[in-house]
């Protein structure tokens, strides 16, 4: 059986690089079998290699905006990634990514830590890089889910649904 996981962001802005910095850990300290790709912030340049591993589990991790506390993680449905949010520095949508590989892999789960500050040159925060330990500790036992809880829309109020839209409840706020 293999599972790969695939850590995507940009290490030069923030949190945003919470993906690439577990692609680090992995590197220096691998947990269990997983095939590890540092997707960076174009994870479509790996669609191919993912394809041809045929993996039978895909867990993508990334900073992502949920409304939440910094720091939170959670397991977002794929199918939900276009419809939810999509505040990405990514070239492409991680939907497109997905959608491109999902006929090729027997499960797909992407795992969202939620940012405090993404901007170039900022820091990682404390909290995302905790986030980062804990998903790192839970990759060789993965079971399931991870023990990770499923995003749902009653845990936020605030939804991001593209770029410079916010959505509380019915009121939609431009900026």
């Amino acid at each position: 059986m293999t599972d790969v996981l695939l850590c995507v962001g940009n290490s030069m802005m923030g949190d945003d690089g919470a993906g690439p910095l577990l692609a680090e850990m992995c590197a220096a300290n691998p947990q269990g079998n997983w095939v590890v790709i540092d997707g960076g912030s174009a994870p479509e340049n790996d669609v191919v290699a993912i394809r041809e591993l045929h993996p039978e589990r895909l867990l993508i991790v990334d900073a992502t905006d949920m409304g939440l506390n910094p720091g939170e993680i959670r397991l977002i449905d794929p199918d939900d990634i276009a419809e939810m949010f999509m505040m990405t520095t990514h070239n492409m949508p991680l939907n497109y990514l997905v959608d491109q590989i999902k006929d090729d892999v027997g499960e797909v789960l992407f795992l969202g830590i939620q940012p405090d500050n993404v901007g170039f040159y900022y820091p990682m925060t404390p909290p995302v890089k905790e986030a980062v330990g804990v998903v790192y500790s839970r990759l060789a036992g993965w079971v399931g889910n991870g023990g990770f809880e499923p995003l749902t829309p009653a845990l936020s109020p605030c939804t991001v649904r593209g770029h410079g839209r916010q959505v509380f409840g019915d009121m939609v706020n431009t900026f």
